[in-house]
């Protein structure tokens, strides 16, 4: 079963919000080319409106935190990994390593890093918050054109 969409422009690209009437499932970013001007003229179903709007007030700096109801149906672990990274104050970073040992898991920095990347709910779990020891992001899946300073 395909899952309702909607779709609106932000700063650096388009923002695709897939959810039903309970959930956000996933946000996605993708560059302006990448989406039909057909999905963009959709109006959101009422029950994505409150991510656009959250999201819209996340990107003019009126938000910095956000209150939607998602669906984390992975893995025990990984919720674990993503629900630790709502603990990373908003301005703030933290490298793979730490969020390694926050998390007690100081041995598998790479599966910690691999759940991080494998999060569908960018900006609201906010994993572009984590970064490589060298303070770089390694392998942000969509493309490091995502991650200017949001």
């Amino acid at each position: 079963m395909t899952l309702p969409t909607s779709c609106y422009k932000i700063p650096f690209g388009i923002a695709r919000i897939t959810g039903n009437p309970n959930r956000i499932q996933s946000i996605h970013f993708l560059q302006e080319d990448n989406t039909s001007s057909e999905l963009m003229k959709r109006t959101p179903p009422l029950y994505l409106q409150p991510c656009v709007v959250q999201l819209e007030a996340y990107f003019q700096g009126q938000r910095k935190h956000f209150n939607l109801t998602v669906n984390l149906k992975e893995s025990d672990f990984q919720v674990k990994v993503w629900k630790s990274m709502l603990k990373i104050f908003f301005g703030k970073s933290k490298s793979y390593r730490m969020q390694s040992e926050a998390l007690e898991y100081i041995k598998t920095i790479r599966t910690v890093a691999t759940a991080i990347g494998e999060n569908l709910l960018w900006i609201v779990i906010p994993r572009h918050s984590v970064l490589s020891s060298h303070k770089s992001h390694i392998r942000y899946a969509g493309g490091l054109w995502q991650n200017n300073g949001y």
